[in-house]
């Protein structure tokens, strides 16, 4: 049996046009019609009488990487062509910056990432027979967290690739709240730049979500992690996350700092979510034969530089994307059971800011708090348990 019986119609959060915040609305859309290659998920933990969840993924461009005209031509290759991309403000200002979603029809949820319950299992024979598909274990009723275009909503339809399995111990609640963030500091800190026990890492900015899980796994490989921050309450918030040093960046001189912290030598390495504003100074921070991480543009694009400018201390810089480190199967399913493994065990946190109502006002407001740059974790967006029959 590869589906389990399921309604005709479902409840979703989505538009029917592009647009600002009031564009979002509640929706009546059919359950999706589960394509030979698809998981079918019903979004949460039903099993417990909890309320499902899904998540309100802060930022698709740290998924995909690159500034907005990149992501848009990454698109326009992975997807069909002739695609349309709806526009929605995420959370990096002061730069305006905006998560990019391929539209092909309307109304669409919205959403990326969710976990629930498997309904339905695909049915190509070749997909059935594949090892990697085998290897993840996959059956009706099994747990999940999924990436895909339109979580907002009851049931979601993604390719057996972008569903990761659960282990004993994780809530469908916190594993989707860490797979898309939990993800990319694990790939960053085993293959942008292998963190080793000993090394020096300086995170910008240390205290925001993804910022605290790269000091959490940096700290647990036994490296020294500093991080820059804005206030003396986030600086907290980091040490309590594993951050050896916090440098107030609005209060002190950065490059001293590192510089006084690392005798003069500069860092291993540096993960950098900040951008144009920390670029120059990072090759002042940097040692010899240093690897720059660039992670994300909250202040701004990298403006085009020579690539001379690495010569000097013969540094390595790398802008990579989550997509290209979990590509095949086989790097998705290692990857994501390393994770979940490390959330399993308390070895890493996941930090949730909020929870919002399933209604279009809640997902609207999910947006501008976003935007408004306050939020430090996901957003939650709880799904209320379908009525009994």
């Amino acid at each position: 049996m590869s589906t389990t019986q399921l309604p005709v119609k479902m409840q979703a959060v989505g538009v029917n046009r592009t647009g600002d915040f009031d564009v979002i609305e509640k929706l009546e859309l059919p359950v999706p019609q589960n394509a030979p290659g698809d998981i079918l998920v019903k979004v949460g933990e039903p099993v417990s009488n909890l309320p499902l969840m899904i998540v309100c993924s802060p930022s698709i461009r740290q998924f995909w990487g690159g500034d907005e005209d990149d992501v848009v031509k990454h698109f326009q290759r992975t997807f069909l062509p002739g695609i349309s991309l709806l526009t929605m403000p995420t959370d990096s200002p002061p730069l305006t910056r905006k998560g990019l979603y391929p539209i092909s029809s309307f109304p669409q949820p919205l959403g990326t990432e969710a976990a629930g319950e498997i309904v339905g299992l695909p049915t190509d024979d070749k997909i059935l027979s594949d090892k990697e598909y085998t290897l993840r274990g996959f059956n009706l009723g099994g747990k999940v967290a999924v990436y895909g275009l339109g979580t907002f909503a009851e049931y979601v339809s993604v390719p057996w690739t972008r569903a990761y399995p659960l282990p004993d111990g994780i809530s469908t609640r916190i594993a989707a709240a860490g797979l898309t963030q939990g993800a990319t500091a694990l790939t960053f800190v085993t293959e942008a730049y292998n963190v080793q026990k000993g090394d020096i890492i300086l995170v910008h900015t240390v205290a925001g979500g993804l910022g605290l899980l790269f000091a959490q796994l940096i700290k647990r490989r036994g490296a020294t992690v500093i991080g820059t921050t804005s206030t003396p309450e986030k600086a907290e918030l980091a040490k309590q996350h594993g951050a050896d040093h916090v440098i107030l960046y609005t209060k002190e001189d950065t490059v001293q700092r590192v510089l006084e912290l690392t005798n003069g030598e500069g860092v291993h390495a540096i993960f950098d979510g900040v951008g144009k504003d920390t670029f120059e100074s990072d090759f002042k921070m940097i040692r010899r034969k240093g690897t720059i991480v660039s992670v994300g543009n909250a202040s701004g694009a990298v403006p085009p530089f020579p690539p001379l400018k690495l010569v000097e201390k013969n540094v390595r810089l790398l802008r990579p994307t989550l997509s290209n480190y979990m590509y095949t199967p086989e790097e998705g399913r290692r990857y994501s059971t390393e994770l979940f493994d490390l959330i399993a065990k308390g070895d890493l946190k996941i930090r949730i800011h909020a929870e919002y109502p399933f209604t279009a006002e809640g997902v609207q407001q999910a947006q501008k708090d976003l935007t408004g740059g306050k939020t430090v974790g996901k957003l939650i967006v709880k799904i209320a348990p379908p009525p009994q029959s």
